[in-house]
């Protein structure tokens, strides 16, 4: 039995390898949500899944492969709602249980809710990378601007009034 469990970890531990490996060579920015694991298999529902799919080993080989081949790997906020975002006119629904696997925005578009959070993912990891911050506004220091609301300064500014 031990040869067997052993021979399942060996072959999930390759697959991830080899997939890592894959998105880390064919992307040069890969974006990916933080999920708190650990609250996740509490749900004793979906425990076994979500051990068997090898999330946190996943995200461990993705940082340092994308260290290694000199990739960017960004990390979206666990409470970005990427799930009721809608990726083309950019409501927030407000509750969406997680038995609800397509839903339909005000805007007429029908979603999947998988794909759409893909979508709100790489588009805050785009938007991450652009602006070299976090999506969510900070506190603002003094004398610098957020890099959610990058103002562009007018030509005259600084320059006495004429």
């Amino acid at each position: 039995m031990a040869r067997v469990h052993a021979r399942i970890a060996d072959r999930r531990r390759d697959f991830l390898h080899k997939l890592t490996t894959r998105l880390v060579r064919e992307n040069q920015t890969v974006v990916i949500e933080d999920l708190s694991v650990r609250n996740m298999v509490a749900n004793h529902s979906l425990a076994r899944a979500i051990s068997d799919a090898a999330w946190r080993q996943l995200r461990a080989m993705l940082e340092y492969k994308a260290d290694w081949h000199g990739r960017e790997l960004v990390v979206i906020d666990r409470w970005f709602p990427s799930s009721k975002l809608c990726s083309q006119c950019g409501t927030i629904t407000e509750a969406m249980p997680l038995n609800l696997r397509a839903w339909e925005c005000r805007c007429g578009m029908v979603h999947d809710r998988d794909v759409n959070a893909a979508r709100d993912i790489l588009a805050a990891g785009l938007a991450v990378t652009a602006c070299g911050a976090d999506i969510r506004p900070k506190r603002r220091k003094p004398g610098g601007q957020t890099a959610t609301k990058q103002e562009t300064q007018r030509v005259t500014a600084g320059l006495p009034c004429l």
